[in-house]
């Protein structure tokens, strides 16, 4: 055994002498080191050539046969990029010897095939490219270097305010409502189609980013310039992820780095552990893929994934639909991991064939895949895999699941629903609890609907809403909604009136197999009528509850509930004014809607009643597994795709209609309050500033765990008392007008105001108190926290943030990091941080730092009262990743903190103020081209 450990050690050593010895070789003709050893033509089957590729298994190295597929698209990515600068040889190697380097926080660059933009991240990513042209001139280069060098895929996914429901003409007058209040924002995108090369912008209305990204965007294999390689994305939405169920690796990034990627420049990313997931058997009878998504959410949180890919495979996998794949890797944000990637298979190929991929398309896909051995094929024997740590799941034992009050991974079963419900108004105010006395607990608010008399209690239902993202892809979930809202229609059972429902389907497909089935009109029954094609509930675009219902909530302190089929239910997100907010199926979503309450046992109490009296239970109208399968194969056809995606192409009359200006500059509009340009690189010189230590510095916000990028940057309703609302009226904007801050994100002015304004935010400062305000330490007053930072900011003085936990996840959006930089925060010291929001912060020239273990501000003896003073060199040679550094107070007190710049290109983004001075540098300079 010892004898034939050396002989391998000796044979790779020999190999990576090899790839050396090459690269040197290469590096000396300026040419990729492996395209003449590895490059290869792929055949058709029928004869002729599909293009050329790089041949992985040509290295002939025994331990790429062994790296997860997922480690393959980031090998294959390097030696194709390899040119000895940006990507070296020896990156190659620590990705090839992944078994032993992904667990020493070894760094790789990566370079992605393709950006993908949503619609509220896509418009400030744009703005920051326009103002970095600007920069560019001013600094005397070209500002057409300042151009997308990948494709660029930008999708307005129509963020609907769901203000129009219940009405047939829901879609159309929504989507004129969009353009009236958007049509500068909208402007803005089509000009930048025009502007930037490489760049493609999908009109409003067609679906959200991620469905559009799976039915019609994702290659899976690229062939450019008659080269092929995987399909591999970044994009400015953590749920980019959704694309992994297809077999693309991607995940999200902050806007910031999205630009980065944009211009050319690798991602830094610590080479990932693996963990593999082993899925067995099938799903039983009545259980949803939510219901599954819900559980591998728990398991994978349980487990600790941040950081990492989850790679699932296992003989369960034949029998799970692509819809399915892609609603648990929609949700790899909520369980923590960088990516949940299945493999292409045989599942793949066929959903391919149904979105209307050509069978040309399909067949190079396959061919490539499984001559570079990232092909899966269940008749063979499987191939042995390494992974960092194992996990294993047998569908049949997957039950019917909800999650929530507050929190994605919170998962309860559908049976222990009830109790859990009563438990949580018992508790403590937490994730599971609101402290309701229990003598306050059967208490009821009266009011008056529709000229009738009727109760509102704890735990009603006031917005149940099947929306898009996570669920809406999947045609087995949405026709069951449909199938359980016939036979509920059928038997008389209603939706109480006061309810907002509403559907938003992902792409206009699904609105064309409910309409072919002909069950669309028992969800419009029901209420829920179609109210657009983008984010709506789940993103806080719930629109307002009727003035009755939202006045018996605040007057009596309800805790009312919303039940929606998204991914995202953090306090504060949904609605301001439900507390309670629950993941589940949009079968349950219309469940629950019909029995009007979270405070029941499905499974014993019954939703309503027949017109005859009759007790109606969920499991009388349940749909049975083999009507939804029925039901899919009549109604979802492949002309459906083509044709939906033909029209988006096309565009429609609105967007079609836009004017807009051509040129290489944004001529600025510095009365708009949509679009401004942001201050980040007023008086930019060609010397990077260093990096800069903080002094005495007052804390600006005192958090506890799992503050939310919602938290720091929301993205809902503008509260009519903020800053933000004092800003838009002082600039003529009527209160109905004032949109989300989502929309206004593309104004810096707006987006500053919203930083930290949270209605449900919690601020230790304020001990006990909740909402945007915070303490001016020096004078002791309570104030909107904008207004405390321009106070600070103001009189010269630094801030930080103290914070715990899984500080900033959520949604990836760049906003949460833009605004605490704009407002003059410094540092944060956090226990721990999500990965994508570390990432922003670094980007933006923001300190993390990490608390030691065991260690956090309360064990500190920190009150939040103390002046920080946090020294760093002046010089970024002398700086270390994952150093430590001291931190010291006014007060005596001082800690040793970790330094969460995890790359020496992170130390480089520091030390230059930020990635994008970092990226305007390098392209003025012309350094990175030879």
């Amino acid at each position: 055994m010892e004898y034939n450990v050396i002989c391998m050690q000796e044979q790779f050593e020999l190999q990576m002498f090899d790839i050396r010895r090459r690269c040197q070789r290469a590096e000396q003709r300026s040419e990729n080191p492996f395209e003449k050893s590895i490059l290869r033509t792929l055949e058709k089957p029928d004869g002729g050539e599909f293009g050329k590729y790089y041949y992985l298994p040509a290295l002939d190295d025994p331990r790429i046969d062994r790296l997860p597929i997922s480690i393959k698209v980031l090998l294959e990515s390097a030696i194709r990029n390899c040119d000895e600068f940006q990507v070296k040889c020896e990156d190659v190697e620590k990705i090839i010897d992944w078994e032993n380097t992904s667990s020493k926080q070894v760094e790789i660059p990566f370079m992605p095939a393709r950006v993908l933009l949503q619609d509220f991240t896509g418009v400030p990513a744009l703005v920051d490219l326009a103002c970095m042209r600007d920069a560019v001139k001013n600094l005397g280069g070209d500002p057409e270097k300042i151009n997308p060098m990948v494709p660029v895929d930008l999708v307005i996914d129509h963020s609907v305010q769901a203000d129009v429901v219940r009405s047939e003409n829901a879609v159309q007058a929504n989507m004129e409502l969009e353009f009236e209040r958007n049509k500068e924002r909208f402007g803005f995108l089509k000009w930048g189609a025009i502007a930037f090369h490489n760049m493609l912008v999908l009109p409003p209305g067609g679906g959200i980013v991620h469905q559009v990204n799976l039915e019609h965007l994702g290659r899976v294999v690229f062939n450019t310039n008659g080269i092929l390689y995987p399909d591999s994305i970044i994009g400015t939405d953590s749920h980019t992820t959704m694309i992994d169920g297809l077999g693309v690796a991607g995940w999200g990034v902050g806007g910031i780095e999205a630009e980065a990627a944009m211009l050319g420049q690798p991602m830094s990313m610590l080479l990932p552990g693996v963990v593999g997931f082993r899925l067995l058997g099938e799903l039983r009878e009545g259980v949803t893929a939510t219901d599954l998504v819900l559980t591998v959410t728990q398991m994978l949180r349980k487990h600790g994934v941040v950081g990492k890919f989850v790679e699932f495979y296992g003989e369960g996998m034949r029998k799970l639909s692509l819809a399915d794949r892609t609603t648990i890797a929609n949700m790899s944000p909520e369980y923590g991991a960088t990516m949940g990637f299945f493999p292409v298979d045989h599942v793949t190929l066929q959903y391919l064939k149904l979105t209307g991929r050509s069978d040309e398309t399909v067949s190079m896909i396959e061919s490539y895949l499984r001559a570079n051995n990232m092909f899966v094929d269940y008749d063979e024997p499987p191939a042995e895999k390494v992974f960092s740590s194992y996990l294993e799941l047998d569908l049949k034992d997957v039950e019917p699941s909800v999650s929530g009050p507050k929190r994605p991974h919170d998962r309860v079963l559908l049976k222990e629903m009830k109790a859990d419900w009563r438990a949580c108004l018992n508790n403590k105010v937490g994730f599971k609890g609101f402290a309701i006395p229990v003598e306050a607990q059967s208490k009821f608010a009266e009011l008056t609907f529709n000229g009738t008399r009727e109760k509102l209690r704890h735990g009603d239902v006031v917005i149940a809403a099947i929306t898009s993202c996570t669920n809406t892809s999947n045609p087995s979930v949405m026709l069951g909604a449909a199938l359980l809202a016939k036979k509920a229609c059928e038997l008389g059972l209603e939706v109480k009136p006061w309810i907002k429902t509403s559907l938003a389907p992902g792409s206009g497909v699904v609105t064309k197999y409910l309409t072919k089935s002909g069950l669309q009109k028992y969800l419009d029954q029901l209420g829920f009528y179609t109210v657009g094609y983008g984010c709506t509930t789940c993103i806080g675009n719930s629109g307002d509850l009727h003035e009755a219902v939202a006045s018996a909530i605040t007057d009596n302190d309800i805790v009312a509930a919303a039940v929606l089929s998204g991914n995202r239910n953090f306090e504060g997100r949904v609605h301001p004014l439900t507390r309670a907010n629950y993941l589940a199926s949009p079968p349950l979503v219309v469940a629950y809607a019909l029995a009007g309450t979270v405070d029941i046992d499905l499974e014993t109490e019954p939703l309503g009643r027949r017109k005859d009296g009759r007790s109606v239970f969920l499991k009388d109208i349940w749909p049975t597994n083999d009507e939804i399968a029925k039901a899919v194969q009549l109604n979802v056809l492949p002309d459906m795709f083509r044709a939906t995606y033909d029209a988006i192409t096309e565009g429609n009359p609105l967007w079609n209609g836009l004017l807009v200006p051509s040129g290489t500059l944004y001529a600025w509009d510095p009365a708009s309050t949509y679009i401004l340009k942001p201050p980040f690189f007023e008086n930019m010189t060609m010397t990077p500033p260093g990096p800069r230590s903080v002094k005495d510095a007052y804390c600006l916000l005192y958090f506890g765990d799992s503050i939310t990028t919602d938290h720091i940057s929301p993205s809902g309703s503008i509260h009519k008392d903020s800053p933000a609302a004092k800003y838009l009226v002082e600039h003529g904007v009527d209160r109905r007008d004032f949109n989300s801050y989502g929309s206004r994100r593309g104004n810096y002015e707006v987006m500053v105001r919203g930083t930290f304004a949270n209605v449900r935010i919690v601020n230790k400062l304020l001990e006990g108190e909740v909402g945007p305000r915070t303490i001016h330490i020096p004078s002791g007053e309570k104030m909107h926290v904008f207004d405390a930072a321009m106070r600070y900011k103001n009189e010269g003085q630094d801030t930080i943030v103290l914070a715990g936990s899984e500080y900033g996840v959520g949604s990836s959006r760049d906003g949460a990091a833009k605004g605490p930089m704009l407002v003059g925060v410094q540092a944060v010291i956090a226990k721990s941080f999500e990965q994508i929001h570390r990432s922003n912060l670094v980007g933006m020239g923001i300190i993390p730092l990490c608390f030691k273990p065991g260690e956090d501000a309360e064990t500190l003896g920190l009150n939040g009262h103390e002046r920080y003073t946090i020294d760093l060199p002046n010089k970024v040679s002398e700086l270390k990743p994952r150093q430590d550094v001291k931190v010291v107070t006014d007060n005596g007190k001082s800690f040793a903190c970790t330094l969460r710049f995890d790359t020496e290109v992170e130390l480089a983004y520091f030390d230059h103020g930020g990635i994008l001075q970092y990226v305007i540098r390098t392209l003025v300079e012309d350094k990175h081209r030879k």
